[in-house]
């Protein structure tokens, strides 16, 4: 780059840093800022070699242009404006800030006192302000080049109701996978790894769901506890990478890993925050957002100096504001375009529909997605909560939204453990929530169906662990959720006891059929296909190590070989069975006298009002039909024994009747099946019959 004493106007779209071939132009938004510096560094990013204010203000954009200036560049920003708390302004250019639109970061941040806007020890609290340049403990932004040759690279496009998610952790996933060098375990470049892909088709998945990979800030405290932010939804920059996730350093690596996903068949999804940013509440840290325009970025209180905390994490982004608005539109379209992924999981989704009364339906984040010619056409998935007023929202999200369900979770958990009065509510929960969905004209496939997730317990620990065991989370086991709706079957954690063992076994096996036969869309988390333990922990966020790590020696493990090839055959059934991944809500008939949908108990009889109001009914009989084309009708019948015994099931209706899985019998080949069915204590068994239409 040549020597530069001025920077020449520039453009003020598009925002963010662009080189063109010949320089950079640079915009970034600030309403409330008197004057914004561009500071440029050296490539190592430790010495700051020039100082250049920006020198065009247009539409409350500051925007310059740096001829010569190309990829590889360094740089970061200072903003001037009063720095008065009291009226939401935080200004302090003694701060570097972080470019929200950076797509490359160099270096992490040190941990200093100084990177916070006021004195930590004054008495004045964040009415003070500190003075001491931060930019020695900042991460810089990389100007990048984004070209990359896809090819003849096409997105899967599978279909919401043949899609079967896999969520999963970028450094969890590969870091113990040892057929890996060193540089690639935990990084997209191991993702990419052929056993990898080998993986997640085999157990017939479709996509795979990853937990934030936008880069992220470590916790100060957790630093100090020798613990670390683990699973990311502490967000630094929602355009860059997190470094460590990249074994080269370079983000192509990340396009190179869809597009081997993508030739595949297999889509991905990305686990995206924007509900707040890692700079906390008003007494936290000075890295970006804050200093650029706190009044802006960042719902506040009434009184201005405090932010609003909807979101548990100390601040909650303004999306009501239009520039806050296209940051996160833009952030997605780029993730979109330039890494070509294949839908979103929202954090927090119902924080992103909040406006000064409350949650909207009718929010304006909503609206801008629903009509952008990019992103519409992508998955969409919320989180329906959040920890502010009304922050429970499941099945009121609009068109094209789907939603973690988590009373699809809880019921299954329930149910098998064998909790009372559960047949009608796994009953909904089995036929897609109709109950939830179907008022609001949505399809089967808004439930996202899920046992277990990041967040609680592991499959493996519902059937081991009677409580939680968060300990090494330093917060005195207080930490996490207190019930997980789980049962430990005799024994506290592992045991030696081999019929334990087989029973725990068996329940996941139950659990695991249960929702990969019902209607929605399924999610598996992460080491659940092949018995992953957290030893009772179920608040995971500050383990980064063994305990969170997929442990790939299970899947050569028997059980865990055994396990995987169950949830393999589940798969298989639910992408040939149509019953089973329906696209509709089953309604009427699929011929004269064949319901497309009923319930049936053990004795061969439609459930009565009287046995759905029995709240020791644990046995359940879904039966399922559907027309194939015009020559047949398929018809699935799911027997259901949560009981602590077995029961023999009368089938519903005189078919051709074969048995094609059996949660007690996993090894059990396909079968003829006439007159009854003997269904093992907390076992589930599918059926299925063909006849002429």
């Amino acid at each position: 780059m040549r020597p530069v004493h001025r920077l020449e106007p520039g453009r003020p779209y598009p925002l963010g840093a662009h080189w063109d071939g010949l320089g950079i132009n640079f915009a970034v938004f600030s309403a409330h800022a008197q004057k914004i510096e561009l500071c440029l560094f050296d490539p190592e990013g430790r010495r700051e070699q020039a100082r250049l204010p920006l020198p065009e203000y247009t539409d409350e954009i500051w925007h310059g242009y740096l001829p010569y200036g190309g990829p590889g560049l360094v740089y970061g920003y200072r903003a001037h404006g009063p720095y008065a708390p009291e009226q939401g302004h935080r200004f302090n250019p003694a701060k570097l800030l972080l470019d929200p639109y950076a797509k490359s970061l160099l270096g992490a941040p040190r941990w200093t006192d100084a990177l916070f806007g006021y004195r930590l020890a004054s008495s004045r609290a964040d009415l003070s302000m500190d003075r001491r340049d931060s930019a020695s403990a900042m991460p810089k932004a990389v100007v990048i080049d984004d070209h990359f040759s896809w090819g003849d690279e096409r997105r899967p496009e599978i279909p919401w109701a043949q899609t079967m998610i896999y969520e999963a952790h970028v450094r969890g996933m590969t870091k113990l996978l040892d057929i890996l060098p060193q540089s690639e375990r935990g990084t997209f470049a191991g993702l990419s790894h052929p056993r990898v892909i080998e993986h997640l088709k085999h157990i017939g998945v479709t996509a795979i769901q990853l937990m934030p990979v936008h880069a992220f800030l470590q916790d100060r405290p957790l630093l100090e506890k020798g613990l670390s932010n683990y699973w990311g939804y502490n967000t630094l920059a929602y355009f860059a990478p997190e470094p460590r996730y990249l074994s080269g350093g370079e983000p192509r690596e990340i396009r190179d890993m869809v597009r081997r996903y993508h030739a595949s068949g297999l889509e991905v999804i990305l686990d995206v925050v924007y509900n707040h940013t890692c700079e906390g509440s008003e007494r936290g840290p000075t890295l970006s957002w804050r200093g650029l325009d706190n009044a802006s970025y960042y719902r506040l209180a009434e009184d201005a100096r405090y932010t609003i905390n909807d979101t548990g994490t100390g601040n909650t982004l303004n999306l009501s504001h239009p520039r806050v608005l296209q940051m996160v539109m833009d952030s997605l379209r780029y993730w979109a375009q330039s890494y070509h992924v294949d839908g979103f999981r929202f954090d927090l989704g119902l924080t992103l529909g909040r406006q000064a009364w409350g949650f909207d339906q009718q929010a304006n984040f909503f609206h801008a997605i629903r009509q952008d010619p990019v992103l519409s056409s992508l998955k969409m998935i919320c989180e329906p909560w959040d920890v502010g007023p009304g922050g429970y929202q499941l099945g009121h999200f609009p068109p094209g939204f789907s939603e973690w369900n988590d009373r699809y979770r809880d019921s299954v958990r329930r149910y098998w453990r064998g909790d009372a009065g559960m047949r009608p509510e796994l009953a909904s929960r089995l036929a897609g929530s109709s109950d939830l969905f179907d008022p609001c004209r949505k399809r089967p496939h808004a439930s996202i169906n899920y046992v277990a997730c990041h967040d609680g317990a592991t499959l493996q620990d519902l059937v081991s662990y009677q409580g939680k065991h968060n300990l090494a989370n330093g917060e005195d086991n207080r930490d996490g959720a207190s019930d997980n709706l789980s049962a430990n079957y005799g024994a506290e954690g592992e045991t030696g006891d081999s019929a334990i063992a087989a029973y725990r076994e068996r329940v996941k096996r139950s659990m695991l059929a249960t929702l990969l036969t019902s209607l929605g869309t399924p999610m598996i988390q992460m080491g659940d296909e092949c018995g992953r333990s957290q030893k009772g922990n179920n608040n995971a966020y500050c383990q980064d190590n063994e305990l969170t790590w997929l442990d790939w020696s299970l899947l050569d493990s028997e059980q865990g070989k055994a396990l995987a090839g169950f949830v393999a055959r589940l798969t298989q059934l639910r992408r040939q069975q149509v019953t089973l991944h329906a696209d509709h809500y089953p309604d009427g008939e699929a011929a004269p006298g064949l319901a497309r949908q009923s319930w049936w108990d053990e004795r061969g009889i439609e459930l009565s009002p009287a046995d759905w109001n029995n709240g020791e009914g644990r046995i359940l009989c879904l039966r399922r039909a559907a027309p194939v084309g015009n020559a047949r009708i398929e018809v699935t019948a799911l027997l259901l024994n949560a009981d602590s015994r077995p029961v023999s099931f009368k089938l519903p209706g005189d078919l051709p009747w074969r048995l094609v899985l059996d949660s007690a019998d996993p090894q059990a080949m396909a079968k003829p099946v006439t007159g009854s069915c003997e269904v093992a204590d907390r076992a589930a068994v599918l059926l299925v019959a063909d006849i002429a239409a």
